[in-house]
């Protein structure tokens, strides 16, 4: 079978992108897959509502707790056609503009700056762009080790006693510059917390 990937990776943080007809299980992982899928059936998992500043629905991010990190599923609506940055933000507000979400999480001391590219970063909030379709559609997989939804997983912990937020924001991050790398308003919003 024709197998096609696409994988972007920097600092603990990956977005991967697979099309394929099948895909053939290794028969030396066989035992593997036992172990792996008890650790999935227990690992915690969460989906967040995504909200335009007009409080409509803008889309669903799934979170799912793996061993190493963190796999956020995204599928976005209403967006405009192009790259956008999206974020982790260190609490549970989503109030238009979504400045109530306040910064990224960025628990690290000292504090690092923001950017994948940055060679001093990047900070624990930085995730790769998504792309939105003409219809202002975004579907992606991203992966983090520097969050987490609980317990002794790897990363800052989402779900502390102020929450998180995903971020979506107006333009494309250039993960160099400062604060957020020229991403621009944010436009869409959802909130992680235990209720």
């Amino acid at each position: 079978m024709k197998k096609t990937a696409t994988v972007v990776a920097a600092s603990g943080i990956m977005a991967l992108s697979i099309g394929c007809a099948a895909i053939a299980q290794d028969s030396s992982h066989q035992g593997h897959g036992a172990a792996t899928a008890t650790a999935a059936a227990t690992a915690p998992s969460k989906v967040v509502d995504l909200i335009n500043a007009q409080g409509q629905s803008a889309g669903r991010v799934t979170l799912k707790q793996g061993p190493s990190g963190l796999l956020m599923v995204v599928e976005a609506q209403g967006l405009t056609p192009g790259w956008h940055g999206i974020h982790l933000h260190a609490t549970a507000q989503c109030e238009a503009p979504f400045t109530s979400a306040g910064a990224h999480i960025n628990h690290a001391d000292p504090k690092v700056p923001h950017g994948l590219l940055n060679a001093a970063g990047p900070d624990d909030g930085d995730l790769p762009n998504i792309f939105a379709d003409a219809n202002g559609v975004a579907k992606a997989e991203l992966f983090t080790t520097r969050a987490r939804l609980a317990g002794n997983y790897p990363g800052q912990d989402l779900m502390d006693d102020d929450g998180s937020a995903i971020i979506i924001h107006a333009n494309a991050d250039d993960h160099t510059s400062q604060p957020i790398g020229g991403a621009g308003d944010r436009v869409a919003c959802a909130t992680i917390k235990h209720h």
